[in-house]
Formats: C-alpha cells, structure tokens, sequence
C-alpha cells in the first residue's frame, strides 16, 4: 500500500513514521526537516513510546499511483495544497486529517473520492526532526464523506490501528468531524487567549463562556441537520466536563503553541465556521465571533 502525506508537520511526520512499517510511505514536509530526518532520523517521544524511523520524506514527492493520500496540514492551507498537488490525486482515496470544518468540502472540489477524519491527539515539536505525543485523546475516526460505511475507510482504520495507532471507522463521519470541532472551539481559543491549559478553563468565568460557545454552535450544529452523539448543548457540556478535559487537562492548545510561536491559527475554520454558518441560517453567534476576533487580535499582538 503507498500511502502520501502532504502538508506534514508534527502531526503528519508522526503518522507517517508509526505507519513506514506496514505500508510505502512519503511525507511531503519543510526542508528543514527533511534535511534534519535524513541526518539523524525521525524521534518520536511520548504516549507513543520512544522510537526513532528513518522516514522517506522530502518537499518533492515520488509520481504517483498512490492508494491514499492524508492532508495534514492547517486548514489555512488546504485549498493551496489541493491546487499544487491535485495531479496527483487521481483514483486515490484523498484524506483530511485536520482540524475545523471545511477541510472535506475543499478538497471534493478536486476529487471525488474524499474521507474525512478526526484525529484528537496532541503533538509537540521538540526539534525540526523530533515530536512529543503529549496528549492520546480518543480513537482516530475515519469515514467516506459526507457520509455511509465505507472499506476503504474500514481499511485505513486497520492500517493505523495495525501500526499502532487506535483508529475506527464510521458511517456519520459528518458528526464526528463536528464532534471534534465543538471540542476545539469550546477549549482552543480561550486557552489560547488567556495562555491556560484546559484544565484551567474549569473555573466559573471561562466555563460560562464556553457555555455560550456550545449553546450558540448547538444552534448551528441542528440547523445543518448534523448527526451527534449528545443531543443537546447541555448534554455535550456535561460530556465536555466529565470526560474529555480531565484526561487533558494539563496540555496546552496548539492554537496557544501556534500564537507563542507567532504563527497564524485555525480559528476562522473553528468558531469562525460556527459564525458564518450562523449568518447563513439566520442564527446569531456573539459569543463565537467575540473569540474570533480575540484570536485575531492576539495573534496580531503576538505576529508583531
């Protein structure tokens, strides 16, 4: 199986290395880093355990046919990535493995053969050619999109659950995708603003504030007609609570990383997708567009 990860940061250097054990794998990544890799290898630390691979990758990819190809990069990019390397696609299985709502829609207008996935893990960049997974939040997801049971989907679960890596396949991959952009949106940009870890984001000021994010992205989440495992925004802030921060509690957002760093986030692809699909339905989000533009203007005070 020949498998192309393109836009390959910390997230998709560290899914390429886990899988160049079972399949004929090339990582599409910065120079710098493929040059480091070359020289010492590609070292992965963390809940993963300790390993180093020595992994094919470069800013130039091999000619296809490839059976999948995973985009990792920020949504930022997904569009840019899709016109550079669309010639590529061909019958493949074109995959987003990234953050935020969109990313699907985006690359079908290239292709007809799209999976979308959710990946809730964190990763940190340690060095140009090493990654610590901080953080193993839940199975990948992976699922035809916009929706059905798929093998091939199926088949790139096993893959992943082979190499390692805890992985499933749905036929509501819809639901799943928002899932994990209701998590982000709650906790990401107010960890990001105010420079805390999740678990910090229990106290009563932050979580009424992230009450309003869910409440007013239920809204939107019901007039898309999408499909979720808690029904209401209740439900899910209770789940939010109980189950998802705790276990993470200590990390530190990659929207907090990527505005430490000075780079640009995510966050018109996360509340910023709330707010737009808001305005088609009529549905008013104050609160998601408040985070917006914090976001916005923290970044600008931190790009400066």
């Amino acid at each position: 199986m020949r498998v192309l990860i393109l836009g390959a940061g910390a997230v998709g250097l560290s899914i390429a290395a886990k899988l160049s054990d079972y399949a004929e794998v090339f990582a599409v990544c910065r120079d710098r880093c493929a040059a480091a890799i070359r020289k010492d290898g590609f070292s992965l630390t963390g809940l993963w355990e300790k390993e180093t691979f020595q992994l094919p990758c470069g800013t130039v990819p091999p000619a296809g046919p490839w059976d999948y190809i995973i985009i990792t990069t920020k949504s930022l990019a997904t569009r840019s990535i899709c016109e550079q390397y669309h010639h590529l696609f061909g019958d493949a299985e074109v995959v987003s493995l990234q953050n935020g709502i969109g990313n699907e829609e985006i690359i079908s207008e290239y292709t007809d053969n799209v999976i979308g996935g959710m990946i809730i893990t964190g990763f940190e960049w340690m060095a140009d050619n090493a990654v610590f997974v901080s953080v193993d939040g839940g199975e990948t997801v992976f699922g035809r999109f916009p929706g059905g049971q798929d093998e091939k989907a199926d088949i790139l679960a096993r893959l992943f659950a082979k190499a390692g890596m805890r992985a499933s396949s749905t036929d509501n991959i819809k639901g799943t995708i928002w899932a994990k952009a209701l998590y982000s949106c709650s906790l990401n940009p107010l960890g990001a603003i105010m420079e805390c870890s999740y678990g910090d984001l229990l106290q009563t000021p932050a979580w009424n504030i992230i009450t309003k994010i869910v409440q007013e992205a239920f809204e939107v989440v019901n007039a898309e007609g999408i499909r979720m495992q808690q029904k209401t925004a209740e439900e899910y802030l209770e789940f939010l609570k109980t189950k998802k921060i705790p276990p993470t509690a200590t990390h530190l957002c990659s929207m907090y990383q990527d505005i430490a760093a000075g780079r640009l986030t995510e966050v018109d692809y996360i509340n910023g997708a709330i707010v737009t699909l808001g305005k088609t339905h009529g549905i008013p989000t104050p609160v998601n567009e408040m985070i917006v533009n914090l976001t916005h203007f923290k970044e600008g005070l931190k790009c400066r």
